[in-house]
Order: structure tokens, then sequence, then C-alpha cells
């Protein structure tokens, strides 16, 4: 009896996951973290308003969700001022890039990003084949003039960009952004990718006509609606690339619950506005903690601050690896320069309070 016969394609690939999560961490550790602090979650939750929306979904649950999104794609239309014909909805920013990378990218195709940045991008470009060009960052910024000129020299047919960025909570200009998509080749897609645009000061987010072929800007409910577990991402595009996804997409994969969560999280502007004062407070609360203790903490737009541990990539790793042995779930940035940081999540009072306890003792440990 032989098993099943893989493609070559997967046979070639690493079983990783990009992310290890908190729960798996408890599950080695046998117990739970006191603070929640690594994963860029809102600790302040979802509107109230989706909560009760998403418990009277609960109650018809035995019913699919509206494989064509159809309430939820109008009201985000009507949000954004585009047509209905220009939004899709998907699962999490992440299934939809999944989606648009199975669609653009053939074996051996070439792909441009950044090195250091979102790390799931690449796991789906790695997953059906495609070749990673990546460019260093500029400072604690992503490049859009590198990625640009990297798109012309290697033919990419997709270039990633995330404005504001994680892992380093930097953010370019609209006018950046513009000139960056003026600047793709023809024949290249720009995948702008908005998950922190809610908690980002005015002028970060451009006017992109939503038919314009070179960008599809990617947006969730993960981050300033707290509704990270229901995995509702969309994309903002031209019809015609949005009418693609249609071909390829899961059509049921969008729940009933997240689907009603997500209407009701978009009419709570209110709600909105708390958390975005909440997260400024928490982030404000993380840059005093930060200088209190020696680090630098960097400029941020999004619901995280970045901290500069002011040596190289192994002192910050025994730094998180203290932290976490004190029971605060941290995470940092991967690749070197970036890798002297580490990154925190903006939390509840109490969560803050937790992490400037731990903080000075891991770095006493970590120091030696």
């Amino acid at each position: 009896m032989t098993g099943p016969r893989y493609t070559r394609l997967v046979e070639s690939l690493p079983a990783t996951v990009p992310f290890v999560g908190p729960e798996t961490q408890e599950r080695v550790r046998g117990r739970p973290f006191k603070a929640r602090l690594g994963a860029n979650e809102s600790v302040f939750g979802p509107s109230p308003k989706a909560i009760e929306a998403m418990a009277r979904a609960a109650r018809e649950v035995w019913m699919y969700g509206d494989p064509e999104n159809h309430d939820l794609r109008h009201a985000l239309a009507a949000h954004h001022g585009v047509g209905p014909q220009n939004i899709v909805v998907g699962e999490g920013i992440d299934g939809l890039l999944g989606y648009l990378v199975r669609m653009l990218v053939d074996p051996g195709d070439p792909v441009v990003t950044s090195d250091g940045a979102y790390p799931t991008f690449n796991f789906h470009v790695a997953g059906f084949g495609g070749v990673l060009h990546k460019v260093p960052y500029r400072g604690d910024h992503e490049d859009p003039e590198a990625l640009a000129a990297k798109a012309a020299e290697t033919g990419a047919k997709l270039v990633y960009l995330a404005n504001p960025d994680n892992p380093m909570g930097s953010w370019h200009g609209a006018e950046a952004i513009a000139a960056m998509i003026e600047a793709m080749p023809d024949g290249t897609l720009l995948a702008l990718d908005e998950a922190y645009i809610d908690l980002a000061p005015e002028g970060t987010a451009p006017r992109i006509d939503p038919e314009d072929p070179r960008v599809i800007r990617f947006r969730t409910f993960s981050k300033g609606y707290g509704m990270a577990g229901a995995r509702v991402g969309y994309a903002i595009c031209a019809a015609p690339l949005a009418t693609a996804f249609n071909k390829i997409r899961n059509h049921f994969g969008m729940s009933r619950v997240s689907q009603a969560g997500a209407l009701a999280a978009l009419a709570d502007k209110d709600w909105l506005e708390q958390v975005k004062a909440r997260v400024e407070a928490a982030r404000n609360r993380l840059g005093v903690i930060a200088r209190e203790n020696g680090l630098a903490p960097l400029p941020s737009a999004t619901n995280f601050v970045t901290m500069d541990c002011g040596a190289d990539g192994t002192f910050a790793r025994r730094v998180l690896a203290e932290l976490i042995a004190r029971d605060i779930f941290v995470r940092m940035p991967f690749v070197a320069p970036h890798d002297r940081c580490i990154r925190i999540s903006c939390g509840r009072d109490e969560d803050l309070a937790a992490f400037a306890a731990a903080l000075p003792e891991a770095l006493a440990v970590a120091r030696g």
C-alpha cells in the first residue's frame, strides 16, 4: 500500500507555520500567558453591537453564509464610495492573498517583496511555486522606490507592500504610495496591504481609482474592529480582478456569523473611534515603558510598538525568551537588522502593567 502522490512542489516545501501561536506555546509551557501582547489583536474587542449581531446569527448557523457576501459587499462599497463590483470579501487578508497568488503566479514566476515583511505572503508565493525577489528596508521603512525598481528588473507579476508596515509599525504618506503605483511596470500588480490603516494618521491612505488595474488594496476587520477570530477581510480592486476571484475562491468560506458581525461593526463608527483612542493611549504608555528601561520605541501607525533593544538579534531574542518565561507573550521581527527589536501589541492597563513589571527583569537577565 502506498500513500497519496504529492506534487513535486509540495514535496519540496517544508511543513512550516509562519507564526507559532500563543496557544501552541501555552501547551508546550503547560500554563497560560498573563498578557497576550504578541499577535497584534485588539484586546479591546469588537463593537458590542457586533457581538449582539453575531449572537443572533449563531441561532441561524444551521444555514450557510451568503456565498455572494451581498449585504457586506454593498455596505463596504457604500463605506468606501465604490461599486459593489469593486469589493471582494474573504477569509481575512491572508485568505485573499492566497487567492491572489493562486490567480497570478505560475511556478517560476517572479514576485517582489521586502526582506523581513509579512511572512504569510511569502508562504503563499512558495506554495504556488513563485520565485521571491526581496529588497531591503530603507531604515525602518519599506522602500517603495526599490520595490518598483526590482519589479521592473525582474518582470514581477506581483509586488507586496504593507502600509502601515508590520513588523516595524512605520508608514508612508499617501503621496509616496501614489508615486509607487505610478511606477508600477506594465503588467505588474501592487498588492497594498492596509491591515492597520484604521489606526494610522490622516493622510496615510491615498485616493485610488477603484478601477485602476495596477493596484489591489486589502483591508481587514481583525485590527481596529477587533474581530481577528472571525476572519473577515476584503479587497478593493478593479471589477475584472474582483470577478476573477469568483473563479477560484471558496464561495462558502465566510461564515454567517462573521458576515453579520462585520456588518454591525462597520456601522458602529463610535466604537471604532473609542478603540483608536485606546490604541493611541496604549502606544504612548508603551513608549514610556520602553524609555524607562533604556529601549527606543519606534514611531507607530499600528496597534503595536516596536522597541529597539539597542544591540543585535541575539540579545533581542534573549529578551524575548525572558519575557515569555515571565508569562508575557510578545514577538519580534525575523530579519536583521530589525531583529534588534521586540514588538509589543497595544493592551489594556493590566496587560501593560504586567509587561512593565516583567521587562526590567527580562532585560537584566538578558544583559547577564
